[in-house]
């Protein structure tokens, strides 16, 4: 049996670097290699047949990988956090850094399989959405000023270009998760997002702005169209693992992750939370991300266009990966935002265990 060499950018990320250790464990793989721009973290330093280059996709890594011969791509790497006052890097890195990706990919006579990360928020969030709308794939990505959700949008548009342009037998399945989560994003990785500030462990990281945070969210504040769909981080490593190993009929397809069953509504989120609402307005919203932004310089993450993702719905339908593919998800919406079930539920601090029976 014939063993895979698989590429992995982004592995130094949340969901890359879950990838790594998944996909280290497979007995048909012979080696992983890893892309980042920052340097080896340590949760996958300890993975043998890892071969780590800190590089940006931006950069010139070709040579590098090629050496190694991947036959299997999987695309994760993205500055989703916009760069205060440096937009025109984050393109760079996101976009020329995914078209040098996608060429690569579609271009090396060996690499059989491109897994590209995309969004459902470049599906746009705007007023007219209601919550009632579940988008499919076959609906188009809509123009915002969102540059995270613009950035996707156009980075599919190049990918489709490259594929079409493809001079090897490459088949691309584009995965759009819904808000991913679980324990580990939660509390092995404490980052500055909307559970994180929700829930207080935001608290006690020694930041003002951190701090600050958890004190404004001291009420949760609820627009009256807001929902989010949560994707159980397991479900994510899953669904990639389908479509980079087994036999599925992909030759280019987008996939919206998302369980069925109802969103999670504002009135979920502060009940799971243990906090009271507070009912804003869209626009009392947009202000307050305004002043935030340029206030800290960036380092509370609400840029321009971002404030729409909390007030207007984007509800997607998952279940075109359960038909496709076979696949099944392990936890709705909301047992993936409240509960701690997961593989990584044993770094899970007690206070903050909420673990769902079978």
């Amino acid at each position: 049996m014939s063993k895979h060499t698989v590429l992995i950018t982004g592995a130094a990320g949340y969901v890359g670097g879950m990838l790594v250790r998944a996909i280290a464990k497979r007995e048909d793989v012979e080696r992983i290699i890893g892309l980042d721009k920052e340097p080896l973290p340590d949760f996958i330093k300890d993975v043998p047949n890892l071969t780590y280059f800190q590089m940006n996709t931006a950069d010139e890594w070709e040579g590098e990988v090629r050496a190694y011969a991947p036959d299997i791509v999987i695309h994760t790497a993205w500055q989703i956090r916009e760069i205060y006052g440096n937009r025109p890097l984050s393109w760079k890195w996101n976009i020329d850094g995914s078209e040098k990706v996608f060429t690569f990919a579609l271009q090396e006579r060996q690499v059989k399989r491109l897994i590209h990360y995309s969004t459902v928020a470049s599906y746009g969030a705007f007023p007219e959405n209601t919550t009632e709308h579940r988008y499919v794939e076959s609906e188009p990505f809509r123009v915002t000023d969102y540059l995270y959700a613009e950035e996707k949008r156009v980075a599919e548009e190049r990918l489709e270009a490259a594929y079409k342009k493809r001079t090897n037998a490459a088949t691309v399945a584009i995965i759009r998760p819904a808000a991913i989560t679980g324990p580990r994003g939660r509390f092995m990785r404490i980052r500055f997002g909307l559970q994180a500030a929700l829930s207080g462990t935001l608290k006690g990281e020694k930041s003002f702005f951190y701090n600050l945070v958890s004190l404004l969210v001291s009420w949760v504040p609820v627009t009256p169209k807001w929902l989010r769909q949560f994707v159980h981080e397991d479900d994510i490593v899953a669904v990639t693992l389908r479509l980079a190993f087994d036999e599925v009929p992909v030759k280019y397809e987008a996939f919206n992750i998302a369980p069925p069953g109802p969103a999670v509504y504002g009135e979920d989120m502060a009940k799971a939370v243990g906090k009271r609402l507070w009912h804003v307005s869209p626009q009392f919203l947009r202000i307050g991300f305004f002043f935030a932004w340029h206030l800290s310089r960036g380092k509370i993450p609400t840029a321009k266009g971002s404030w729409k993702g909390y007030s207007y719905p984007i509800n997607v339908d998952g279940s075109k990966a359960t038909r496709l593919l076979g696949f099944n998800y392990s936890a709705s919406s909301f047992d993936a935002f409240y509960y701690t079930n997961g593989l990584y539920e044993s770094e899970v601090p007690a206070p903050f265990l909420r673990h769902k029976d079978a």
